[in-house]
């Protein structure tokens, strides 16, 4: 398989709605040719790299509901991104399905609050096992959440001693409730795991609204869920397609049932999302927008900066939310950075469809998403930035855009203050480091940002002084399980991963014990 960036998980369940031309072979356990018409190419492309010796069960389209598979009224499709091909004819919710997820959730939360730590560590690690026995199928599902899988043995309490000799204070650590959980499409199993590891460790239970993108991934995490033992309620999947999705989120959102809400996606959405919790008051965490910085120093290594942009920007083809979005060079290293910069996009970066061999650039989600990025080189090129490299779409599809460099930006132009999420790089000439730490600060959102430089000194106070939720130092991959993710400012609220991401499905008790 291919080294793709955008890789998705995908399948089919139902004959005649999913593939025209394929059947499911009971004992190949995945999709074949049927008798008939032969698949047209761009069908062939879909499900032969990707589908095909799938497993049967993993296939799946309907609801997750209380531990049963259950159909809607209606049905959405998935296309794939590359070919436009529909992967599949998947259940779209709506909100009395909704209604009926978060029900189910709140009677399993009432047994699985009790479930001792030990056997939901138990339950959770074979969850993580079961993912990683089916790691083809679920498409490169990024395994290493199961950290949460120990994390529940540790939820430790207090006891404290007051000046009364006959009182004790004790701090319990219990579970808030049900969980509503809303993820987008960019990383479907590890938006997922991360947040739902966390939440069933703690003892709460979950209702999960996947992106209508990538609604497979949760659909099969919930099979494998299921096979793990974790008991019927616990974990539901509710997919829904893009017309359905505002009033679902909302459903699940204001239900008094649920006492929690994790959103990773847009600000514009989080704002709607925190609205709907403010009426409850519900416990929130929120991963939205960034606008990442990506500063080049003078005393930086050219070669090892080079390789953190080509890291940071084009992961996913550019479509995280930790993706560098603004490059800011110092003049005296600038001119010898784009060089090399736009040497190695054109040796490393590749695009194709991503089970092709070779593969490092995928498509981008939608059309929308390519009209987007082509919007942002236009808007600069006509306030006088130059092309460096790219700069177009791609002749693959509608879906693809070349990877682009762009040099002589200025702060005016809309790629250096609105999110691209996409294969777009723009880089901004600065002469001081309080200049370019006055342009890295000068925005509503803090996720992410990078720094590249051989200065102790320096490192020590730009580090301090970006004002983001997670700083990479002569790094350009931040990422990693054992520590906290999350933004400051209108990137969001909470942190997910790490000891401190179980803390946001924990609320704290106080009990006062007397008489001694």
């Amino acid at each position: 398989m291919a080294t793709c960036f955008w890789l998705r998980s995908c399948g089919a369940r139902r004959l005649g709605s999913t593939f025209p031309g394929c059947r499911l072979h009971p004992r190949a356990g995945g999709l074949v040719p049927a008798p008939g018409p032969a698949p047209g190419p761009a069908q062939l492309r879909a499900y032969a790299g990707g589908l095909a010796g799938l497993s049967a069960a993993l296939l799946r389209t309907d609801s997750f509901v209380g531990g049963r598979w259950l159909p809607a009224a209606a049905t959405f499709p998935v296309q794939d991104p590359a070919s436009g091909a529909v992967l599949g004819m998947v259940a779209d919710c709506g909100v009395s399905e909704a209604r009926a997820a978060v029900r189910a959730a709140y009677e399993a939360f009432c047994s699985w609050r009790e479930v001792s730590a030990k056997e939901r560590s138990s339950l959770l690690r074979k969850w993580y096992n079961l993912m990683i026995q089916n790691k083809d199928d679920l498409a490169r599902i990024i395994t290493a959440e199961s950290w949460f899988s120990e994390e529940a043995r540790r939820v430790y309490g207090d006891i404290i001693y007051t000046p009364a000799k006959d009182k004790r204070a004790l701090v319990l650590k219990q579970p808030v409730g049900v969980a509503a959980v809303i993820t987008p499409w960019n990383f479907p199993s590890a938006m997922i795991t991360r947040k739902v590891g966390a939440a069933l460790a703690a003892g709460c239970t979950v209702v999960v609204k996947p992106a209508e993108d990538t609604p497979f991934s949760a659909l099969a995490l919930a099979e494998l869920a299921s096979q793990a033992g974790i008991p019927p309620g616990v974990y539901n999947v509710i997919p829904c397609s893009r017309k359905n999705a505002k009033e679902v989120g909302e459903a699940i959102c204001t239900d008094p049932l649920v006492s929690k809400i994790s959103f990773t996606g847009s600000t514009t959405t989080g704002k709607i999302l925190l609205h709907h919790a403010a009426n409850s008051v519900k416990r929130v965490s929120m991963e939205l927008g960034g606008l990442a910085p990506f500063i080049v120093f003078d005393s930086a290594n050219v070669d090892q900066a080079v390789a953190g942009a080509l890291a940071s920007k084009f992961r996913n083809t550019g479509q995280t939310c930790v993706c560098s979005n603004r490059f800011l060079v110092q003049r005296g290293i600038h001119d010898a950075f784009v060089k090399a910069f736009a040497e190695a996009m054109k040796k490393n970066l590749h695009v194709g469809n991503g089970f092709e061999e070779g593969t490092t650039q995928g498509p981008l989600i939608n059309e929308k998403a390519v009209e987007k990025v082509e919007k942002q080189v236009n808007d600069a090129v006509s306030k006088g930035a130059t092309i460096v490299t790219g700069g177009k779409r791609h002749h693959l599809g509608k879906n693809f855009f070349e990877p682009t460099l762009l040099s002589n930006v200025t702060q005016d132009m809309l790629c250096t203050h609105e999110e691209t999420f996409g294969p777009l790089a723009p880089v901004i000439k600065f002469d001081t480091e309080e200049e370019a730490i006055a342009i890295a600060n000068a925005t509503d959102v803090g996720l992410a940002g990078y720094f590249y430089s051989q200065d102790p000194a320096q490192i020590w106070r730009v580090a301090e002084q970006l004002e983001v939720g997670m700083v990479g130092v002569n790094e350009g991959l931040i990422s990693s399980v054992e520590c906290p993710f999350g933004g400051v400012k209108q990137s969001g609220l909470g942190r997910e991963g790490s000891k401190y991401g179980i803390d946001e499905y924990l609320e704290l008790k106080y009990v006062c014990y007397g008489g001694l």
